[in-house]
């Protein structure tokens, strides 16, 4: 571990001075066991819904997902904006989760954020799970699906209302399922 001094602050922050708009941009985008029945993978306590994890080690997934995939959900890489075909996804449907197939968002919640990336404004209840992300110096807001633990992408204050959240996802962590169609049986 980097010991937490002025001088290692200062040669690890220096670069971003000289790049202004580069590190804004880079700060405002989005950069065991594991058998479970469907039936049984969440529960209601108090009024919250709690998805059942998976215990399963993240190598294990990478025989059933890309290299893409698996850097993304993962090792938390970030896809290059404008790359998904998600981003301009439009039908009426369910985005899951790209590993182990939890819904992750309602076609509903999606609106159209500019940044090349499918973005949202509400996450279906209780599916992902968030952490503090300071891979960028500055303290970013990290989502994952709750089951799995793959990582999804960030969220953001600039989305638009009811909530004023932006759910910024690399499209590769996702799948689309259209309406009518039968969503996937979870996998783990």
């Amino acid at each position: 571990m980097i010991p937490r001094t002025r001088r290692n602050f200062l040669m690890t922050t220096a670069p971003l001075a000289l790049f202004p708009g580069t590190a804004l941009a880079a700060l405002n985008a989005c950069s065991g066991d594991a058998a479970m029945s469907e039936d049984d993978n969440s529960t209601l306590e108090n009024g919250q819904i709690t998805v059942r994890k998976l215990d399963k080690p993240h190598k294990e997934w990478k025989t059933v997902l890309t290299d893409g995939e698996y850097d993304v959900l993962f090792n938390e890489a970030t896809e290059r904006a404008g790359s998904s075909p998600l981003d301009g996804e439009k039908r009426v449907g369910t985005f899951v989760c790209a590993a182990c197939y939890l819904p992750l968002f309602e076609s509903s919640a999606k609106f159209n954020s500019g940044t090349g990336w499918p973005s949202f404004y509400q996450s279906i209840a209780g599916h992902v799970e968030t952490k503090r992300d300071f891979k960028l110096i500055w303290p970013r807001t990290e989502y994952h699906c709750a089951r799995c633990g793959g990582h999804q992408g960030h969220i953001f204050s600039d989305g638009p209302p009811p909530t004023g959240k932006r759910y910024c996802n690399n499209g590769v962590a996702l799948r689309f399922v259209q309406a009518g169609e039968q969503l996937p049986p979870l996998r783990g």
